[in-house]
């Protein structure tokens, strides 16, 4: 593994528990009375999501008209600015959409950096497994960490959350400063961004892999939202440590999958990605009719799993896809423009339901349908050459 893609590793590893962390903060705050409102981390989770949308037409821009660790290190320092706003006790979902600015500029730059640093399509495939594997590992001990410090004390949760953040931009400093991947174009951002959706979804594979992976991540933050409120009705979990450690089982899942991935669906195969689909629909609507714990965890475990296969493998075609292209920054904007304009509105979709004291078994049943018919919709739509 190159020495460039071991630091991207470890900031991508720390970021990402940090993300993790400052959300199940939030859910600490809740659950002890400091914010209120059931629809409050829904409505969190929205204001995280806004910024990929609203400013996906420049950070792709961004991230391939500048070096990409120099976009990775102003990203962090930008969550940590977030970070230290919760903790200065400003509005967290003020604090939290200022995140999200920096979770948005960070995506393109990460993704966007694996073809350059990578070369050929294997190294690719893994250098995706790897990153995908390595964040995975990094949620699971950021939700942890994060519930069990909040627990005890919010404000040293926050303090971790932020140095964790400074942390990895500092990583980010010492990686190779490479050259921007493309010039600047004298055309307005927004017209590029338009030229470059249409250029990028001109190819069935394209479309494919943007639309699949968009409602595939809808589910997946849906799912997330509703187990918070789920896990106390259905499984009588008390604390955001216990149902923390319940989510741990998709990401842990999603883990093995994206680890399973290279070697089970390489990219001339994608096609088998359909059976990873099917595997998550059927694995969430057999959720709902468990009440016991240790049964939640499994079939959690296996809807990471199947995620991970799926992911992984899409995730690199569309890669591969831009850096032929619109390049890769650009087309990581593109297919981070529809997935979180799809949990964006997923997301606005549940937190209206629980503000209308819809249950959360109701909201899993409808999300059990919802990925049921997706999926099936994903499978028949795969594109024939693959």
């Amino acid at each position: 593994m190159k020495n460039d893609l071991r630091k991207l590793l470890l900031a991508q590893f720390l970021t990402a528990m940090a993300d993790n962390a400052i959300l199940f903060v939030a859910v600490a705050m809740v659950m002890q009375g400091a914010l209120e409102g059931d629809w409050y981390i829904p409505a969190l989770q929205g204001c995280f999501l806004i910024a990929f949308v609203v400013l996906a037409p420049w950070v792709g821009t961004f991230a391939d008209t500048t070096s990409k660790p120099k976009v990775l290190m102003l990203a962090n320092i930008i969550k940590a600015l977030g970070a230290l706003m919760m903790l200065m006790g400003l509005e967290p979902l003020l604090a939290y959409a200022v995140v999200g600015v920096g979770a948005a500029a960070y995506s393109p730059a990460k993704y966007g950096i694996l073809p350059e640093l990578a070369g050929d399509e294997s190294s690719l495939m893994k250098s995706n497994s790897w990153i995908e594997g390595s964040t995975i590992v990094a949620i699971l001990l950021g939700t942890v960490v994060g519930a069990k410090i909040a627990d005890h004390s919010i404000f040293i949760a926050l303090c971790f959350v932020m140095v964790v953040y400074l942390l990895s931009a500092v990583i980010t400093m010492w990686m190779r400063q490479l050259p921007a991947a493309h010039q600047k174009e004298k055309k307005g951002v927004l017209g590029s961004f338009k030229k470059t959706i249409a250029t990028l979804l001109a190819t069935p594979s394209a479309r494919f892999a943007t639309f699949g992976v968009s409602l595939f991540w809808a589910s997946a933050v849906t799912l997330r939202l509703i187990i918070i409120a789920w896990a106390p009705v259905t499984l009588l979990l008390t604390t955001s440590e216990d149902i923390s450690l319940l989510t741990l089982f998709i990401a842990l899942g999603i883990a093995c999958g994206a680890l399973l991935a290279p070697k089970l669906i390489p990219m001339h195969k994608l096609s088998l990605t359909r059976l990873a689909a099917y595997g998550l629909g059927v694995s969430v609507l057999l959720l709902m009719l468990t009440d016991n714990l240790n049964s939640a965890r499994g079939l959690l475990f296996i809807a990471g799993v199947c995620g991970g296969l799926f992911v992984v493998p899409i995730n690199a075609l569309l890669q591969d896809i831009g850096h032929q292209t619109v390049g890769s920054g650009h087309a990581v904007a593109v297919q981070h423009f529809f997935e979180n304009l799809t949990m964006l509105t997923a997301t606005g979709l549940y937190t209206w339901a629980v503000s209308n004291d819809v249950p959360a078994t109701t909201s899993m049943v409808i999300l059990g349908v919802f990925i049921l018919i997706t999926t099936t919709i994903i499978a028949y739509k795969l594109p024939k050459e693959n």
